[in-house]
């Protein structure tokens, strides 16, 4: 009788019955069972686990007993910190696993035998124990261990060995070519975070991870997501593993001064755990604070204690997702069992996702033993398999090659690698409420944020009628608050009280309440444009009494006293050192204004140069004269006695200034420069025109005069532009209202007044809004950068409220409230007319007289020329000319047109 397959029979079907009765063992009576032990009334059910739990491993000893004689042994390290928690459940599950899966393929050529050893979390105990497996076990592979800096060391070993070594730590730089990771890329996750904040339109938040190789490594990736996504990293803070907790609390009170309150948690649960027990402690558990942690803590909530889970209600977490499946059901219940079996007295939680992955890890291993060592097996045509020949043919890289290409579906559903790690990008975000964790959605890359898992993916996902607009179900947050966290605490705002120009800002107390309201262009301007934003900002003004300047107020702010400023607060860069402006909500600038009217009666001549003015009036005598000397031999016009033929004369040259001459001209060499005259005489009225127009317009203020004084506003910096300026002025007279503006311009700088006053723009317009009838602004001056709202330097918000600005802008928003609190701006001079016009000189009109005067000399020419051939006779007026050459020409001409040109 064949003892091996009646063994093998009977080790089925008992192992089927022993499956069947551990999944359908509710698991209510299982925790009855449990605590019916403890207290010592029962112990019946312990008898019976232990019994069943030794009748299966003596029937897989006679399983694998039988088997052995066709089976060869395959030698696999295991490095775990044996000490921990996480360590012991993994070690559990992967002896667990390689028992049933030769249960169950118990035709297999080969059979893996663990060779433990212990890392007890130590980096060299690690490195050790690595290097007896691989030199004197002379193992095929390494499972484990759980720290990225284990990890890192024994890759490099097992690089330089050849041998794959597969590990539960997420290492994200790729130069390990024999390092498999099984765990999600921690890539992925961070993107699913950066999702989230988004979609609670979170602008700004702090990063806290474990300061250790794995924190740090895992930070820039972390960081460039958040950036991706627009995200404002206010703080990072790095917790040593080592830290007391009156560390860890002097790190959080430190945190909790700044204005975000939304965290980012990195870290193991061990450390994880003292965090949140300090962040309850102080007040950082509390409405108004949200908690996000990575999958290195929410993998592993199971584990954490029920203080710990009692400090965490609300938080959010990113874990792998693990479908559920009757496979994963009964494997937790023989897990529960044997947990039971070895300690009765500890209490079987929920198994970590690690444990899943363990599992699987185990059953792709041997697979690929198997594969790789029945192809050689084949390859060499041998009947048996030699062990030492096989090590020898480059196996690890083929058994590396076939771990990567392993795709079956195992307790974690679809197990599979892609680029050296676990192929699994669906994320299970889940919500700590009372004793667990809550469901609340999902999270790939493909499809981002959703409650229920798209349709591609397969498992099936629990419905919920209560959703947000986030893609998340309701959430329930610190505090036991069903309302999401804004991203910040409340902003505390200082509203510039400008009394003199209360159209700016304006507070109003009401002692019956103890408060305050707020009013003014500014206060509108800032509640608009904060409005406007696509989250909500949580603000509360707070009145600040001018007891010192504006410099005073950055410095404030620049402490944290204030989270920002809103008022008639000038962008400048000393202040900016300090603090961050929005853009500037008003016109940038400064204005010159001055009294309506001019009492100079001689403006009229300023247009032109004195030289001009002289030119001009010769020349205007020069072509009287010129036209008389023409037209008086023939024009009765211009015959007469002396005194007439004189005024003729004036007359005529005067009146083509304004085309009024009434002499009628006979000769064409007269009309000739009357047309070359008239021309510039056209230029010289049109740009006279153009210019005094100008003058009367502008009337550009000169402060280098002597005896002016200039009008500013009292505490206001544009003193020290003014006397860096270098302006000739007599002195600066400061003024705090648009009262006294007035009064001191009305009286001028002999009253003991100012000539002019020099404010910024929005200053100029509600001062002209009230007394544009007898003042108007004659200058402006781009040399300030207009107003702008402040606020404590890298808070985010300052970029979306300068979008926000610029968008009211657009609107027509900002003119709106400028109309509504500056009422009139008929005062203010065109942007085009505010610059002084060039007076006008000799040199800008130099050609045209040249043009004009030599149009004379060649009429006066050609008229002196034709009397003195009428005189001399055309024969000898050629003979003197030429002495016979030009004889045949001159007379031609003389006797075609002589009559005519005269």
């Amino acid at each position: 009788m064949d003892w091996s397959k009646v063994l093998q029979r009977i080790f089925l079907k008992t192992g089927a019955w022993y499956c069947s009765l551990a999944e359908n063992l509710p698991r209510q009576k299982l925790l009855l069972a449990m605590e019916i032990k403890r207290k010592n009334t029962n112990v019946l059910i312990s008898v019976v686990v232990v019994i069943l739990s030794f009748t299966t491993s003596k029937l897989c000893a006679a399983c694998s007993s039988s088997s052995s004689t066709l089976s060869r042994e395959i030698s696999i390290g295991v490095v775990l910190d044996m000490g921990s928690v996480t360590g012991k459940t993994i070690h559990r599950c992967i002896t667990m696993a390689s028992s049933e899966f030769y249960a169950s393929h118990i035709h297999f050529k080969t059979r893996i035998v663990l060779h433990t050893r212990d890392s007890k979390g130590d980096p060299t105990h690690a490195i050790s124990a690595a290097l007896d497996l691989l030199e004197n076990v002379k193992v095929q592979a390494i499972i484990g261990p759980e720290t990225s800096l284990e990890t890192k060391f024994l890759a490099l070993l097992c690089g330089k060995a050849k041998v794959p070594m597969l590990s539960f730590s997420s290492v994200l730089s790729g130069i390990y070519p024999f390092l498999v990771q099984i765990k999600q890329d921690e890539t992925s996750q961070f993107k699913g975070i950066a999702s989230i904040l988004q979609s609670y339109k979170w602008r700004s938040v702090i990063i806290i991870y474990e300061d250790n190789d794995d924190g740090r490594e895992a930070l820039p990736c972390l960081i460039e997501s958040l950036q991706v996504a627009d995200v404002h990293i206010a703080s990072k803070r790095s917790i040593s593993p080592l830290s007391s907790d009156d560390q860890i609390n002097n790190d959080l009170h430190k945190l909790k001064t700044l204005q975000a309150t939304i965290y980012i948690v990195h870290m193991s649960p061990s450390l994880s755990s003292r965090l949140f027990l300090s962040a309850k402690r102080i007040g950082l558990m509390k409405e108004g604070y949200a908690w996000i942690v990575t999958d290195k803590t929410a993998n592993q909530f199971s584990s954490i204690d029920d203080e710990v889970i009692e400090s965490s209600q609300g938080l959010l977490g990113m874990k792998a997702y693990i479908p559920s499946s009757s496979k994963l059901r009964g494997f937790k219940s023989r897990w529960r069992m044997v947990v039971y079996a070895e300690d009765p007295l500890m209490e079987a939680r929920e198994m970590d996702v690690l444990c899943i992955w363990a599992y699987d890890t185990v059953w792709a291993l041997a697979k690929s033993t198997e594969r790789v060592w029945t192809e050689t097996l084949n390859a060499g045509n041998q009947g048996s398999l030699d062990v030492a020949r096989v090590a020898n043919c480059d196996s690890g890289t083929r058994l590396l090659y076939e771990i990567l290409g392993s795709k079956f579906t195992g307790l974690s559903g679809e197990f599979q690698f892609f680029d050296g790690k676990l192929h699994s990008e669906t994320f299970l975000i889940v919500n700590i409420i009372g004793k667990g964790e809550r469901r609340v959605g999902f999270w790939t890359p493909k499809h981002g944020i959703n409650k229920e898992l798209p349709p591609s993916f397969r498992g099936r996902s629990l419905s919920s009628s209560t959703t947000t607009k986030t893609g998340l179900e309701a959430v329930l947050w610190p505090g036991v608050s069903a309302t999401a966290p804004t991203g910040g605490r409340k902003l505390r705002i200082a509203v510039v009280n400008a009394s003199g120009f209360p159209e700016l800002t304006k507070v109003h107390y009401d002692p019956e309440t103890n408060t305050s309201s707020f009013t003014g262009y500014c206060v509108d301007v800032f509640i608009a444009a904060i409005n406007s934003l696509d989250y909500q900002v949580p603000y509360v003004f707070e009145n600040w009494e001018n007891l010192g300047t504006y410099n005073d107020l950055i410095d404030q702010i620049y402490h944290q006293k204030y989270d920002g400023a809103v008022g008639d607060i000038t962008i400048r860069t000393n202040r900016s050192m300090y603090v961050d402006f929005t853009l500037p909500f008003t016109e940038l600038g400064t204005g010159t204004v001055a009294r309506r009217g001019n009492s100079d009666i001689w403006v009229f001549l300023k247009p032109l140069h004195a030289n001009l003015w002289l030119t001009s009036a010769a020349f205007f005598v020069l072509m009287g004269l010129v036209v008389w000397t023409i037209e008086h031999p023939t024009n009765a016009e211009f015959q007469g006695s002396v005194a007439y033929q004189i005024g003729t004369i004036l007359w005529f040259g005067f009146s083509t200034l304004v085309y009024a001459h009434r002499e009628k001209l006979t000769s064409n060499l007269s009309r000739f420069v009357v047309i070359i005259w008239l021309f510039v005489v056209l230029i010289l009225t049109s740009s006279y025109t153009a210019t005094l127009s100008s003058m009367l317009t502008v009337r550009q203020i000169q402060l280098v005069t002597a005896r002016n004084y200039v009008g500013i506003q009292y505490g206001s910096f544009l003193g020290g532009l003014l006397v860096a300026s270098n302006l000739n002025f007599t002195g600066l007279h400061p003024y705090t209202s648009p009262e006294d503006y007035a009064s001191a311009l009305s009286g001028g700088s002999k009253n003991r007044g100012v000539s002019v006053v020099v404010d910024e723009l929005p200053y100029i317009k509600i001062f002209l809004a009230k007394y544009g009838k007898d003042y108007a602004m004659v200058a402006s001056q781009s040399n300030t950068a207009g107003w702008g709202f402040v606020f404590q330097k890298g808070l985010p918000l300052v970029s979306d409220m300068s979008q926000a600005i610029v968008k009211l802008r657009e609107e027509g928003k900002l003119e709106m409230m400028e109309k509504k609190w500056f009422k009139s701006q008929s005062s203010f001079m065109p942007e085009n007319a505010i610059s002084t016009p060039n007076i006008l000189n000799l040199d800008s009109f130099g050609g045209l007289f040249v043009v004009s005067f030599l149009s004379c000399v060649a009429v006066l020419f050609i008229r002196f020329t034709f009397m003195l051939f009428k005189k001399f006779g055309l024969k000898n007026f050629i003979k003197l000319l030429d002495g016979g050459k030009l004889a045949l020409m001159f007379r031609f001409l003389a006797s075609k047109r002589g009559n005519a040109i005269c």
